[in-house]
C-alpha cells in the first residue's frame, strides 16, 4: 500500500512540474499580451477585438481535431507524453516570436501579430490537450485523482505566480530603448518571453520523463470530423453544462489577470505595486489548494465547489469597494485579494476533477469514452473565456478612449481610472456569480449518479483485465 502511495505521489509531482511550464506561456499570453500589444506596440483596440474571435473560430475546429489526433496516437511512450513535448517546443518558439516585433510597424506588424496570435493558440493546444487528458490515465480512484489534480493546480498556480509577480520587475531590467514611461519596452518583453519559452521546454521534459501512463484506454481509431465532435458534446449533457459554468468563471479570472497591469500602471501610476498584489494573490492560491483536501473531508465535491465560488465572489466584492470605489490604501485591497485567490484556486482544482468525472460519465451514458475530445473542451473554453475578457476589456477601453488619452501623452482621466478598476474587479464578480447559478441549477454529476458512474467504470475496467 505504501509503495502504491509513493508511486502515485511521484507521478503527481512529476506531472505537476509540467504545469509550471505551460502556465508560464499561459501567463504571458493571458496577463500581458493585451498590454504589450496596446500600450507598448500601440495597436488599435479594433484590431484586437477582431482577431480574437477569428482565432476562436479556428480553435473550435483545431482543438477537437487535436483531441482526435491524441486519441489515435499509439507509441511506446504512450499517447499523451510525445505530444506534450512536441507542443511545448513549438509553443515556446511561437511565444518568443509573438512578443518579438523585429522593429516592424504598420500593416506588416498587424499581419505578423495576427499570424503569431493564431499560431500560439494552435501550438498551445498541441501541449495542453494531451497534458490535461492524462489525469484519468494515472488512476481510477477518486482520492488519487484528487491528489493528482490538486498538485497539478498547485504547480500551475506557481507558473502563473512567477509571471504575475516577476514580470513587472524583470521586464524593465531586461529592457533597452524604453518605449513607455512605466518601464516596459518591446525588448524587455521579447527577452522575458524567450526565457519563459526555454523554461517551458525544460519543465515539460521533466514531466514526460517522470510520469507513466498506466491506466490508458485505447479506443478504436477514428478519423476527425466536426460531426463527431458535435455528437460527443450533444450526447454528454454534463459536458455542455461544464463548458458554460467553467467558461464564465474563467472569463472573470482572466479579466482580472489581464486588466491588473492597466490598473496598477495607469490607474495607480505604479507598476511595481502589481508585484505585491500578485504575490499576495499567489499566497491565497496556495492556501486555496490546501483548502480543497480539507473541505472534501467534510463536504461533497458539489458543496466544496459552491464554497469556493462563494468565497471568490465575496473577495471580489470587497476588492471592488476598497479599491476603485473607496480608493483606500492599495495594501488593503491586496489583503482582500487573498480571499478571492483562495476561492479561485480551489475552484480550478474542482474543475479539473469534474472534467475527469465527466469523461467517465460520457462512457457510462454512451458507451464511448471520447477522452481527449472531451478534454479538448477545457482548452477551448479557456480560449473562449479569454475571448470574452478581451471583448470586455478592449470594448471598455475603446468606450473610454484609452488609446487616445495615452497617445496624447497627458495620462488617463479619473473616469477612465475608475472604469478600469470596475472592469478589473467588478465585472469578474458578476461572471463568477453567473457561473455559480449555472453550476447549482444544471450540474448533476454528484451524489447517487456519481456513485453509479464510478462503480460502472471500476467494474468495466476489471472485466477488461479479465
Amino acid at each position: 500500500m505504501a509503495t502504491k502511495k509513493n508511486g502515485i505521489l511521484k507521478t503527481a509531482l512529476g506531472y505537476g512540474v509540467g504545469a509550471i511550464g505551460l502556465d508560464l506561456s499561459y501567463g504571458m499570453f493571458y496577463s500581458y499580451l493585451s498590454y504589450y500589444l496596446s500600450s507598448v506596440l500601440g495597436l488599435e483596440e479594433g484590431f484586437l477585438l477582431l482577431i480574437t474571435p477569428i482565432a476562436r473560430i479556428w480553435d473550435g475546429i483545431n482543438d477537437p481535431m487535436m483531441g482526435t489526433i491524441v486519441d489515435n496516437t499509439r507509441t511506446k511512450f504512450g499517447k499523451y507524453r510525445p505530444w506534450i513535448l512536441i507542443g511545448a517546443v513549438c509553443n515556446a518558439v511561437v511565444l518568443f516570436l509573438l512578443f518579438t516585433s523585429f522593429g516592424m510597424s504598420g500593416l506588416p506588424l498587424y499581419i505578423y501579430i495576427a499570424v503569431m496570435y493564431v499560431l500560439w493558440g494552435m501550438t498551445n493546444t498541441m501541449a495542453d490537450i494531451p497534458y490535461w487528458s492524462m489525469v484519468p490515465s494515472f488512476t481510477s480512484e477518486e482520492k488519487e485523482r484528487n491528489l493528482v489534480a490538486t498538485i497539478a493546480r498547485t504547480f500551475s498556480g506557481l507558473g502563473q505566480g512567477i509571471i504575475s509577480v516577476l514580470t513587472p520587475i524583470i521586464c524593465p531590467l531586461l529592457s533597452s530603448g524604453m518605449t513607455d514611461t512605466k518601464g516596459y519596452s518591446a525588448s524587455g518583453f521579447s527577452r522575458w518571453a524567450g526565457i519563459c519559452g526555454i523554461a517551458l521546454v525544460g519543465f515539460s521534459s521533466v514531466c514526460i520523463l517522470v510520469t507513466k501512463e498506466t491506466n490508458v484506454v485505447y479506443g478504436e481509431k477514428k478519423k476527425f470530423s466536426l460531426k463527431q465532435v458535435f455528437e460527443v458534446i450533444k450526447s454528454n449533457d454534463q459536458l455542455v453544462v461544464f463548458i458554460i459554468f467553467a467558461m464564465l468563471s474563467n472569463a472573470g479570472w482572466y479579466l482580472t489577470s489581464s486588466t491588473a497591469v492597466y490598473y496598477f500602471t495607469d490607474s495607480l501610476g505604479n507598476s511595481k505595486l502589481q508585484s505585491t498584489f500578485q504575490l499576495i494573490g499567489t499566497v491565497g492560491s496556495v492556501l486555496g489548494l490546501l483548502v480543497v483536501p480539507v473541505l472534501t473531508k467534510w463536504f461533497s465535491k458539489r458543496q466544496t465547489y459552491t464554497i469556493s465560488l462563494s468565497t471568490a465572489i465575496i473577495g471580489y466584492a470587497v476588492m471592488l469597494i476598497t479599491g476603485p470605489i473607496l480608493k483606500l490604501n492599495p495594501l488593503v485591497m491586496d489583503i482582500c485579494y487573498i480571499l478571492a485567490s483562495v476561492g479561485v484556486s480551489s475552484m480550478f482544482v474542482s474543475q479539473t476533477i469534474f472534467l475527469a468525472d465527466i469523461v467517465d460519465y460520457g462512457e457510462y451514458k454512451n458507451g464511448e469514452r471520447s477522452e481527449s475530445i472531451t478534454f479538448s473542451m477545457k482548452g477551448f473554453l479557456q480560449k473562449m473565456a479569454y475571448t470574452i475578457q478581451t471583448m470586455v476589456l478592449f470594448g471598455g477601453l475603446a468606450v473610454m478612449n484609452y488609446s487616445g488619452q495615452i497617445a496624447a501623452g497627458v495620462g488617463i482621466n479619473d473616469m477612465t481610472k475608475t472604469g478600469i478598476g470596475i472592469i478589473c474587479f467588478g465585472v469578474p464578480m458578476l461572471f463568477l456569480l453567473a457561473s455559480l447559478i449555472v453550476f447549482r441549477s444544471k450540474f448533476k454529476v454528484y451524489g447517487e449518479l456519481a456513485d453509479k458512474v464510478h462503480d460502472y467504470i471500476i467494474e468495466k475496467r476489471e472485466s477488461e483485465k479479465a
